[in-house]
């Protein structure tokens, strides 16, 4: 049974990003799902902490950083995929990866953004097989804010729902940092900066 370690949300907090590197060690695959830096600043010092990770880690942008930036930081960690609409296999696991704040955020010109439209063109392709990384999670599940609203998406939602995953790993909403909860037989882990090490239940041919 592979071992994942999840996080989200480091927000450019360096000693949280030291902690994973240490913690990464010890699992078979990392699995980032965005906001690395805050506001689109300090996003290569955070991956320059980071990238001591050697296992092997795939990971999607937040809304904080655009996806081409995301890219850029990484291209020197060797270890690292970066996915947005599009996917991969590490360690015989499928993953399929979104990023951006999904709905469109109230938070003006630096939230990189996708409507739920956009968002269902970006999952499309996504294998009934796939680990889901998304940045933003699904509607109605680990998506409520210190408010007490829902504000996770609808098109994560339908994805999880239409198809068998054997996991949904998200962040974004803080409030909701650690939660787990299940939508169709889909676990779905709100993950945040701390690491949380998942033992994934996938069917043995998809293991190595």
């Amino acid at each position: 049974m592979p071992s994942l370690l999840l996080f989200s949300d480091v927000h450019t907090d360096h000693g949280a990003a030291r902690s994973l590197v240490e913690q990464a060690a010890a699992v078979d695959v990392v699995v980032g799902a965005g906001d690395f830096c805050a506001m689109g600043r300090q996003l290569e010092a955070t991956i320059a902490i980071l990238r001591a990770i050697e296992t092997p880690t795939v990971v999607v942008p937040g809304n904080a950083e655009p996806v081409k930036q995301l890219k850029a930081a990484c291209a020197d960690w060797p270890a690292a995929t970066v996915l947005h609409g599009s996917g991969t296999t590490v360690e015989g696991i499928s993953f399929f990866g979104v990023g951006g704040g999904i709905p469109v955020t109230p938070f003006g010109a630096w939230s990189w953004d996708f409507s739920e439209d956009e968002a269902r063109g970006l999952l499309r392709q996504c294998p009934e097989d796939a680990v889901l990384i998304s940045h933003a999670p699904p509607y109605g599940i680990a998506d409520v804010s210190s408010r007490g609203e829902h504000l996770g998406s609808q098109a994560v939602r339908e994805t999880i729902e239409a198809k068998a995953l054997p996991l949904c790993v998200c962040g974004h909403i803080h409030a909701s940092w650690g939660v787990t909860d299940v939508l169709s037989d889909t676990p779905v882990h709100n993950a945040g900066p701390a690491g949380t090490v998942w033992n994934l239940d996938v069917p043995a041919a998809h293991e190595q």
